[in-house]
């Protein structure tokens, strides 16, 4: 679905959400204690600011007493069958976002992965996924990471630990690629990127992935991942701690100056041991 006829879609349902709502006889305050939002996410949501979560949908339609409609058109506009359901609303939110600020600490993010290292990480955790499956995955992260090269491009910025350079995911030649390609984000000035090294020892998150969202016309956002399930925290509190664990990680790492150059030398380490095989 094109961007113009996606929001066009979402203002329908902010429409018809506002159009329900005011029927019922309820304030957006009052759906929003409902539903257990604030009364100000139900008025971005009839404006299509901000997207609701499946469950926010689904309560919705429960108070409204509306026989599952907002269930059923949120799925159609946001359950996108390229990505898991846990993470499609954040992907919607990643086209939105001013800025980006995420940790990695075994991965290279999603939006800085080379149509090669999806592949080889979309075929690790599907070994028996038949072609087109693992084709239509690199292909959804590949078109999400095109954000980076828009003239509106947000403002990202990553801590990767240092084993996310050194685990070889798919070997030498799609690592040095991996790395080059994050080399010349940087050369660019299209990304900022530190690497939290191994000598940093114990952190905050550790083992996990973190992503901070900012936007133009609604509060910040932020998306933690655990094993086939994901969270979008929007509670002011949550968020608040989630970018002070982020403030740490980004203290304990490397310069931005010293993570390009160890990047870099990871690049021509993996392309010594490609050439030597």
């Amino acid at each position: 679905m094109a961007n113009a006829s996606r929001q066009a879609a979402w203002e329908f349902w902010g429409t018809e959400l506002k159009r329900r709502r005011e029927d019922a006889g309820l304030t957006q305050e009052a759906l929003g204690a409902m539903v257990f939002v604030s009364g100000g996410y139900i008025g971005q949501f009839e404006q299509a600011i901000r997207k609701p979560q499946l469950d926010v949908a689904k309560r919705i339609d429960e108070v409204l007493q509306t026989d599952g409609f907002f269930e059923r058109t949120w799925r159609k506009l946001i359950d996108d069958q390229r990505y898991a359901d846990y993470f499609a609303a954040a992907a919607e939110l990643e086209r939105l976002a001013t800025k980006i600020c995420e940790f990695e600490s075994l991965l290279v993010p999603g939006l800085l992965q080379t149509a090669a290292y999806t592949r080889a990480v979309a075929l690790a955790s599907n070994p028996f996924a038949a072609d087109e499956y693992i084709q239509d995955t690199v292909r959804a992260r590949v078109d999400r990471a095109a954000i980076l090269n828009d003239a509106t491009r947000p403002t990202y910025w990553a801590v990767l630990h240092e084993a996310a350079l050194r685990v070889p995911v798919g070997g030498p030649d799609v690592m040095a690629e991996e790395l080059e390609h994050i080399a010349r984000l940087l050369r660019e000035r299209k990304i900022l990127v530190q690497v939290l090294p191994f000598s940093a020892g114990a952190h905050t998150q550790m083992g996990k992935s973190l992503k901070l969202m900012e936007f133009d016309d609604a509060p910040p956002t932020s998306y933690t991942e655990a094993v086939y399930s994901g969270n979008l925290l929007d509670d002011p509190a949550v968020v608040k701690r989630v970018q002070q664990d982020y403030d740490l990680i980004r203290a304990a790492a490397l310069s931005p100056e010293a993570s390009r150059a160890l990047i870099e030398s990871a690049a021509e380490d993996y392309k010594r041991c490609a050439s030597s095989t």
